[in-house]
């Protein structure tokens, strides 16, 4: 059966038994934009499927498959779904056709070799073992950490309240609560289970109770970076741009034609390393709240509420309030700047620009890079210098860090 000619719009019609047979530059056309702005599809597998009304309702969110309308998902899928089988029963329903024989494995615009390489690469790194977790390393680091959390406390509620015991119990708070984040970022990713419940259990454990996050908008937002890294109004780690930083020489380069300027970028060295800290500190409260309101995840609200109740319950009677919000807001300051030191470096020295729709290892490949690993590099960075490979295969920095000694 030839494919549809580039005319052909609307769901087609499946005959039983046939599969229908579809070209690339059909694909391509069906991004939920322009004459075909109702149809989004894309492809997995050489398999084409119809997610115009699915991606509404997926559970990784909208905007994370709608990122992939019109190109082929299929290393992104591979990524994103630990039991791959369970899921491909559920998009049974969606699919429409599949690719015609005479289409190449990807599309024309991506090197199909390096497409191939990649995908040899990844068995055989499966293949090897190195993608199995240890769970006395992830257990090593959460007690550590939960350590450093009551330490804190003790400390205040031992020496007192005056400068040395005070910026000891900042320090110590903060730490733990860093690592708290590194290895919430750790069951976000399924890396530590077999069993995907058991991740998002201890996900929502960590990051839900012992930090106070939110765990939905955590996977809402970074599902996305990790899907289109550095592509603008694709990744949202760059939001920022352009009314408080000017990123990536393309981006820059159109803010100066358009002749647009909303902060003195020339100076955005200088205050990024205060001012970026200050304003996730303030803005990721404000983005928090708004997106469990909006999205009625009222645990995850009473989860953050508590959070906060709990805390000040541990640390107003040794104190006085006046005292821990001095507390609180220096450690939960200090721990942004902590974070964005670390998760920035991998990405802001690297190419920013449009989604290209490159293929899945040449993307995560030109927005990321590694840093050199140190005992103090490891565990500063929550093990997150294994960039490239964390992104390219998705797994956790720890698992990378393993099998970094491993082999």
């Amino acid at each position: 059966m030839p494919p549809q000619s580039e005319a052909s719009a609307g769901k087609p019609e499946i005959e039983p038994g046939v599969p229908r047979l579809f070209t690339w530059e059909e694909v391509g056309l069906r991004t939920g934009k322009g004459d075909l702005k109702e149809e989004r599809w894309l492809v997995i597998d050489r398999k084409v499927y119809d997610v115009s009304q699915f991606y509404l309702r997926h559970p990784g969110g909208p905007r994370l498959i709608r990122h992939y309308s019109g190109q082929d998902a299929t290393d992104a899928f591979t990524a994103f779904h630990k039991d791959k089988d369970l899921v491909k029963k559920y998009l049974n329903s969606l699919l429409i056709g599949e690719l015609a024989p005479d289409q190449p494995c990807c599309e024309p615009n991506k090197n199909e070799m390096l497409v191939k390489d990649f995908h040899e690469l990844r068995a055989t790194v499966e293949k090897m073992g190195l993608l199995k977790s240890r769970f006395s390393f992830f257990a090593f680091m959460f007690l550590h950490a939960f350590i450093l959390d009551i330490a804190s406390w003790f400390t205040i509620w031992y020496f007192g309240k005056s400068w040395v015991p005070f910026l000891l119990g900042v320090a110590m708070f903060t730490v733990g609560q860093i690592q708290y984040g590194f290895l919430q970022h750790d069951f976000g990713h399924v890396s530590v289970f077999e069993k995907l419940k058991w991740n998002r259990v201890a996900h929502f454990v960590v990051f839900g109770i012992l930090k106070g996050g939110p765990v939905s908008q955590w996977n809402h937002m970074h599902n996305q970076h990790h899907a289109k890294p550095n592509c603008f109004r694709k990744d949202p780690d760059l939001n920022t741009h352009p009314f408080i930083f000017s990123l990536g020489k393309k981006l820059s380069l159109e803010l100066g034609k358009k002749k647009r300027k909303y902060m003195p970028y020339q100076y955005q060295q200088y205050y990024f390393a205060f001012f970026a800290p200050l304003m996730f500190t303030i803005g990721a409260q404000v983005v928090c709240y708004r997106y469990l309101f909006q999205r009625k995840k009222w645990l995850e609200l009473f989860n953050s509420l508590f959070y906060n109740f709990r805390v000040c319950l541990m640390y107003v009677p040794l104190m006085g309030f006046k005292s821990f919000m001095a507390y609180y807001w220096l450690t939960r300051y200090l721990e942004a700047a902590w974070f964005i030191w670390v998760s920035q470096m991998n990405h802001i020295p690297m190419n920013i620009d449009y989604d290209q729709n490159l293929d899945w290892f040449s993307v995560q490949l030109s927005a990321t890079c590694n840093v050199d690993e140190s005992l103090f590099n490891d565990w500063y960075t929550g093990h997150l210098n294994f960039q490239i490979e964390h992104h390219s295969l998705k797994e956790s920095g720890k698992i990378w860090h393993n099998a970094y000694y491993q082999e």
